[in-house]
């Protein structure tokens, strides 16, 4: 028994998607079924969240790394480890001393604590250091921290990459005995969660951060807005608040240092444009969220018309690292003018997704070869989406780029708040553009006929196209709009959603030629354009034709079936049930 020192769980959102529950369950009733006093513990994500659900044997000779698990492997790899057996288990992703690949090019600061303690736990928090930060924080100086987060040129993480000391400067400047501190965790980008996993897995990091904010510029009050769909978020932003309260790091009289700062939660309801700032602060005062003109801008007249500073989950998590080991030593790491690491959300055609946090400057072809291992099943890379639907798409030949603020803006596409979609042959870029901006247009609060009104052209020029309806001409129309939203838009949402179209028309305007002139897509993606066939491979087994919710396949058993074309809906069934891949979709050209 004393062979095995703590059994760690990672019951983030993706453990618990992928049957962590049922994993600790097991482990749970084993332990107590042999009178085991082995510590269990459940953690955040620690990234691999293509190994989920994850394991940690804690040994005197050091952590075993298990993923992939099912209820029946928890036994035998536990006995293992009890009877000194070799720990050659299928399951086995590291042992001590070893450090498996995804984590080689990463360094972590934000999410050094995600996956090693127990999330709902201040005590392990505590003995990680945490709220040292704090209390050092609160015996400098407000205008010392300031200076602190000035020299480690943090900019922040939400998507801007605003300079976040300048931020706090304009708001500790201004005169006003009430201010206020906001954490912007409203993510709504598809295919985005690094927030949600920096929440889960380490929420007293983001409030320590909050609370030096507040030091910094004189706030009593600090709010989370965070998605009412993330609810184990929530659920341990509720804990880690309320023991916080408990230890005094909340509340009146800080430590007894004169400071009061208190934290509140406001729940969004999904609306994408409540992650701009202005319609956040309306969101939260209870009004509709709807943007606003800037200036004045929240730093100056914010909530309730207060000063107030705004910044997301990444960018708070940043600052009690920064207090702790000073600015000067962020800023080591990086470029030039990105300095420390940035947070993704690796995900798409790629085979290890995953939550990753890299020092600024990594390449595209690291992140996606090296930590992500490549594109799945073998695929041909085609592009990456970067910054969710504000961002753009980059093609292979930009692999090499560096992930930057500035080189990702000179591409065309965005940092954002850390969104990193890996597209392959099998994506249509035409398609693509079409799904963001769909979701933007949708989104779109109505306020600005540019937007209101742009984004719903713009998106009925790119149906006509994957429907082979439209004409050339349609691509110079396509691309007028687009510069005209994005400079006459009054919010980011608008100033920002041309972008996947204005960078699939610059890379891959083959695409759309394909799709306009020969009514062909060269993925075999949009439905008007493609068809389903059944080749000779095709044994008569009639599972297709059984399956087919349209009736529209015919043949009888033992001989090659047809497909009525003009009753096929496209929904692509036969393809999926064929047991011998006698089904192959073909372009119009095919």
């Amino acid at each position: 028994m004393k062979k095995i020192k703590g059994i760690r769980i990672g019951m983030a959102s993706c453990g618990i998607a992928a049957g962590a529950e049922s994993i600790y369950k097991e482990i749970d009733d084993y332990l107590k079924k042999n009178s085991f006093d082995i510590p269990l513990v459940k953690v955040g994500c620690v990234g691999m969240c293509h190994n989920e659900p994850i394991m940690d044997i804690l040994t005197k000779e050091g952590k075993y790394t298990y993923g992939n698990l099912k209820p029946k492997d928890i036994s035998p790899i536990i006995e293992s480890h009890l009877k000194g057996r070799e720990k050659t288990d299928k399951n086995l992703i590291t042992k001590p001393g070893e450090t498996y690949s995804y984590f080689e090019k990463q360094k972590k600061i934000v999410t050094e604590n995600a996956g090693v303690i127990d999330p709902e736990s201040i005590e392990e928090y505590i003995q990680m250091g945490g709220y040292k930060s704090s209390e050092q924080g609160l015996n400098m100086k407000p205008e010392e921290i300031i200076e602190e987060v000035k020299k480690s040129g943090l900019r922040g993480r939400g998507g801007a990459g605003f300079p976040t000391h300048l931020k706090w400067q304009f708001t500790a400047r201004e005169k006003s005995k009430e201010k206020y501190i906001i954490c912007n965790a409203d993510e709504g980008d598809p295919g985005a969660f690094m927030d949600r996993s920096i929440l889960e897995g380490d929420p007293h990091r983001v409030i320590e951060g909050m609370i030096i904010g507040g030091w910094a510029v004189s706030a009593s009050e600090g709010y989370f807005y965070v998605r009412a769909e993330y609810p184990l978020a929530i659920k341990r932003l509720e804990i880690a608040i309320h023991q916080a309260r408990e230890k005094g790091f909340l509340g009146k009289n800080f430590l007894g240092s004169g400071f009061d700062f208190d934290i509140k939660i406001k729940k969004g309801a999904g609306a994408f444009v409540c992650g701009e700032e202005t319609a956040l602060l309306k969101s939260i005062q209870g009004e509709r969220g709807m943007p606003r003109p800037r200036p004045p801008f929240p730093a100056q007249k914010g909530l309730w018309g207060k000063p107030t500073v705004i910044n997301n989950v990444e960018t708070w998590a940043n600052i009690p690292w920064i207090i702790r080991n000073g600015g000067e030593a962020l800023a080591e790491i990086g470029t030039k003018g990105s300095k420390g690491t940035k947070v993704f959300a690796l995900a798409g055609k790629v085979k290890r997704g995953g939550s990753i946090e890299v020092p600024m400057g990594t390449t595209l072809r690291e992140i996606i070869f090296d930590i992500g291992g490549g594109m799945e099943e073998d695929m041909e890379f085609k592009g990456v989406q970067l910054g969710g639907p504000s961002g753009g798409i980059l093609p292979k030949e930009y692999l090499d780029t560096p992930v930057d603020y500035e080189s990702l803006t000179k591409a065309g596409a965005i940092m954002g708040s850390g969104g990193m979609i890996v597209l392959s042959n099998h994506d249509c870029m035409v398609d693509t553009a079409r799904f963001f901006l769909n979701f933007t247009q949708e989104e779109s609060c109505g306020k600005c006929a540019p937007c209101r009104v742009g984004t719903k052209r713009m998106l009925e020029i790119l149906d006509r196209i994957i429907e082979g309806k439209a004409e050339e001409k349609d691509m110079n129309k396509l691309s007028d709009l687009a510069e005209k939203v994005k400079e006459y838009s009054l919010c980011g949402l608008g100033q920002t959603a041309p972008n996947p179209v204005l960078t699939t028309l610059r890379y891959f305007k083959d695409e759309y030629l394909s799709h306009i002139l020969e009514s062909r897509c060269p993925a075999k993606v949009c439905e008007n354009l493609i068809r389903y066939r059944i080749t000779d491979k095709c044994t008569g087994c009639t599972l297709c034709a059984k399956k087919c919710p349209t009736n529209t396949i015919i043949g009888e058993v033992g001989s090659k079936h047809t497909i009525i074309q003009d009753n096929c809906i496209k929904c692509g069934t036969c393809l999926e049930v064929c047991p011998v891949n006698a089904v192959e979709v073909v372009d119009n050209a095919g």
